[in-house]
């Protein structure tokens, strides 16, 4: 087991062994073209639908770059980061920490998504949504996280929902509401081509609107090499 000792070095370890290699990046580059790996940690929703997209266009102006996006719910994101494991993520929740730095990337917007197969009207009421089966998301995951908060807000407990399965993944959550397993709660990013095929429908939830800011994280005690500095840019440019 790491001693308290250790866990003060090795941070800064890491940091003066990054100096060095941000170095030698920066004299080697110096009139060349930005190459390099980048492995970015995402949560379901921007690893899905969002950062696939602008990977792809900035590697058509950085063919030397290569890319792994490794998607996990936001909980492993944040753990992945402040364990040094991934040095720049992209989260659907904001956790308190001294450790990491937050910059707002997108908001979102959570919706009521339902089968088509499903009789149900434009909108339902929050006693409604209590005896409707639902399909949620599970622990650690950002859409969970705001779907609590929000309910909650309305003075409703996630424990009133009638919840019939608990499924670890955006895409999971898709199926089953579309084989009308339960209603859910999801991005609205994520249901586009759903809706667009006509294999699920968006229901208002009357007197509540859900909207949530997807962050940008890094440690604060590590600094960026350069090709993560100018994919960053590219992120926050977006916003």
């Amino acid at each position: 087991m790491p001693t308290l000792e250790a866990d003060i070095l090795y941070p800064r370890a890491l940091a003066i062994l990054e100096d060095m290699k941000r170095l030698e990046d920066e004299i080697a580059s110096t009139g060349k073209a930005i190459s390099g790996e980048l492995i970015i940690g995402a949560s379901t929703m921007p690893g899905t639908y969002i950062l696939p997209e602008i990977a792809a266009a900035f590697k058509v102006q950085h063919p030397g770059i290569s890319f792994e996006i490794r998607t996990s719910d936001s909980a492993q994101v944040m753990n992945a980061v402040l364990n040094h494991e991934i040095m720049l993520g992209i989260v659907g929740a904001k956790v308190t920490s001294k450790k990491l730095n937050y910059q707002p990337f997108i908001e979102d917007e959570l919706v009521l998504a339902a089968s088509t197969k499903r009789k149900i009207g434009p909108a339902v009421t929050l006693d409604q949504l209590k005896e409707l089966p639902f399909l949620m998301r599970e622990e650690g995951s950002g859409t969970r996280k705001t779907i609590e908060g929000h309910l909650s807000q309305s003075g409703m407990d996630i424990d009133q929902l009638d919840i019939c399965a608990v499924l670890g993944s955006s895409a999971a959550i898709q199926e089953a509401i579309k084989s009308d397993m339960g209603v859910s709660i999801v991005s609205r990013y994520a249901i586009q081509d759903g809706i667009k095929f006509k294999q699920i429908q968006e229901i208002a939830i009357e007197g509540l609107t859900m909207h949530r800011n997807c962050f940008i994280i890094t440690a604060k005690k590590r600094t960026l090499p350069q090709q993560y500095q100018v994919f960053l840019a590219t992120l926050l440019s977006k916003r």
